[in-house]
């Protein structure tokens, strides 16, 4: 019930927990955990659990497209 998402290419210099903390993701509603928090190997992934109904997700979603830009 999770999805590793990769950070993408323009982010993977701060890291897993360093994108999180970016001025510009921390304005976000939706939060997920930084893959280095699960280990070595979740370094440069976010971590997303779908146990939220369909429209958080999809506004999770959006958040992360948006973020990118």
């Amino acid at each position: 019930m999770f999805v590793w998402a990769p950070i993408p290419e323009a982010f993977r210099g701060l890291g897993s927990l360093g994108v999180l903390q970016a001025p510009a993701s921390r304005r976000r509603r939706s939060r997920c955990p930084p893959g280095i928090g699960f280990g070595e190997y979740g370094e440069g992934y976010v971590r997303f659990a779908l146990v939220e109904n369909e429209q958080r997700i999809r506004q999770a979603l959006r958040g992360l497209k948006n973020l990118s830009r």
